[in-house]
C-alpha cells in the first residue's frame, strides 16, 4: 500500500523522509516517490524495475528505517549503526483500501488551480505550485487547518465577519475565505487590515480581476489603515498571526472592544516587556542571562495578555503548535466570548503581582485597556 524510508545516515543534506505509493498513471502501474526535503518536496514516478533499483540503492546506505504497509501487515526493517539488520512484522486490527490516486487528485484544504494564487505569486498560470513557493504553501494551509480547528468550537450567526489584522501579501485571507466559503454554510465578509497602501491596491485590484470567475469574492476587501485605527463596522473573528511586538496588542484591543466573538493571535516580537524588564534592573538567576531574559520576556508578555482577556470574559487557551515538521514552534493565543461571570479584582491582581514581580513599569495592553470609558482598573 506505501512505504516510508526514514532516519537518513546523512542528515546534512536536507532529506527528511521518502514516501512511496502504488499510482495509476494513464493505465500503467507505477511507484510515486516523494522526497521530502526541509522546506521542499520532489516527486518522481517509476515503474517496477526501476522502483526497485531505487530501493537498493538507498537502504540502508541512505535511510535506516523503513516500514511496508501492506493490506494484512506493516512490516519494519531497523539498521542499527553497525549495519545489522532486524525486521518487525506486525498484524493489521483494520480493514485498508488499496489508494492508487495520483497526488494531483488529492483533496486539499485550498485549491492551487484557483487564479488569485497564480496572480498573488505562488503557483504557475496553470495552477501548479512554483518550487519556490512549497514551504509558503504547506505554512498557509496549515494555518488555515488551525483557524477552521479553533473556529469549529464557537457559534457564529448566518453572517461571519472576520477581519485579518496585518494582513500584509494577502496570502492568509484569501486562503482563510476560500475554505470558509467552502466549507461553511454561512456569508463570510472579510476584511484584510494593512498600512501599506501599495499592498492595499494590490490585493484589491486581484480581487476585482477574479470576481468574474468567483462572484462571491466581492465580499472580501482589504482596507488601509494601521490596526490600532481600523474601525469595523461589526467583528465576529480577528485574527492577528505573527503581528510584531505590540501589534498584537493592538489586535487584541481592537477585538475586546468590539465584543469579537473569537480572538486568534500567533504573537511576535515581544520588545516592549524585554525593554521594560531591562529598564527595572530587577534580575535574577535565570534572567541574568540574555536568552533567558528573552525568553522569559516572551512569557511575561503573552501570560498578561492571556489574563487580560480572561478579565474582559474571554476563555483564554495558550497552545502551542509546530507549522511544518522540523520548524520553531509557535504559540497560538486564543479567545473566546464567554458569558460567564469573572472575578475581576483575582485576575487584576494576578496580572499586577506579575507586572511587580519582573519590574514591568507598564504592560500595552494592560495600560490600553482602560483608555476608554468601558473599563475601569479594579
Amino acid at each position: 500500500m506505501k512505504m516510508t524510508l526514514s532516519k537518513p545516515v546523512d542528515k546534512n543534506n536536507g532529506l527528511r523522509n521518502v514516501y512511496v505509493k502504488p499510482i495509476l498513471l494513464k493505465n500503467n502501474k507505477m511507484y510515486q516517490f516523494t522526497y521530502r526535503y526541509e522546506r521542499r518536496d520532489e516527486t518522481k514516478n517509476h515503474n517496477v524495475g526501476q522502483t526497485l533499483e531505487v530501493l537498493k540503492d538507498m537502504i540502508p546506505e541512505a535511510f535506516q528505517n523503513v516500514t511496508l504497509f501492506t493490506m494484512t501487515e506493516d512490516v519494519t526493517l531497523l539498521v542499527s549503526k553497525k549495519g545489522k539488520p532486524t525486521v518487525l512484522c506486525k498484524k493489521t486490527q483494520e480493514n485498508r483500501d488499496l489508494d492508487l490516486s495520483h497526488d494531483h487528485e488529492k483533496q486539499r484544504l485550498i485549491d492551487p488551480k484557483n487564479p488569485w494564487w497564480h496572480l498573488l505569486g505562488l503557483t504557475t498560470a496553470d495552477g501548479k505550485v512554483m518550487s519556490d513557493m512549497q514551504h509558503k504553501f504547506k505554512q498557509i494551509c496549515k494555518y488555515v487547518e488551525i483557524v477552521d480547528g479553533v473556529m469549529r468550537q464557537t457559534k457564529f450567526d448566518d453572517t461571519i465577519h472576520i477581519a485579518d489584522m496585518g494582513a500584509g501579501k494577502g496570502y492568509l485571507t484569501f486562503a482563510l475565505y476560500e475554505y470558509l466559503t467552502a466549507n461553511y454554510d454561512k456569508k463570510i465578509l472579510m476584511e484584510g487590515v494593512e498600512i501599506r497602501p501599495e499592498l492595499v491596491e494590490k490585493i484589491n485590484t486581484i480581487i476585482e480581476k477574479c470576481k468574474e470567475a468567483w462572484p462571491s469574492v466581492s465580499t472580501m476587501r482589504f482596507v488601509q489603515n494601521s490596526i490600532e485605527d481600523y474601525k469595523p463596522e461589526q467583528l465576529d473573528v480577528i485574527i492577528a498571526l505573527h503581528a510584531c511586538d505590540t501589534a498584537t496588542d493592538d489586535a487584541i484591543l481592537k477585538g475586546i472592544r468590539n465584543n469579537a466573538k473569537l480572538i486568534i493571535c500567533a504573537p511576535c516580537c515581544h520588545k516592549q516587556i524585554r525593554r521594560e524588564m531591562e529598564k527595572s534592573g530587577k534580575t535574577d538567576s535565570i534572567t541574568k542571562y540574555g536568552i533567558f531574559l528573552e525568553r522569559q520576556a516572551v512569557m511575561v508578555t503573552d501570560a498578561i495578555r492571556a489574563l487580560v482577556l480572561e478579565y474582559c470574559g474571554y476563555k483564554t487557551q495558550v497552545m502551542e503548535f509546530i507549522e511544518i515538521d522540523n520548524t520553531p514552534k509557535n504559540v497560538l493565543l486564543v479567545g473566546r466570548k464567554s458569558d460567564k461571570a469573572v472575578d475581576k479584582q483575582a485576575v487584576a491582581a494576578q496580572i499586577r503581582a506579575l507586572l511587580e514581580q519582573y519590574g514591568i513599569g507598564e504592560h500595552y495592553l494592560w495600560k490600553h485597556l482602560f483608555k476608554t470609558m468601558d473599563f475601569k482598573k479594579d
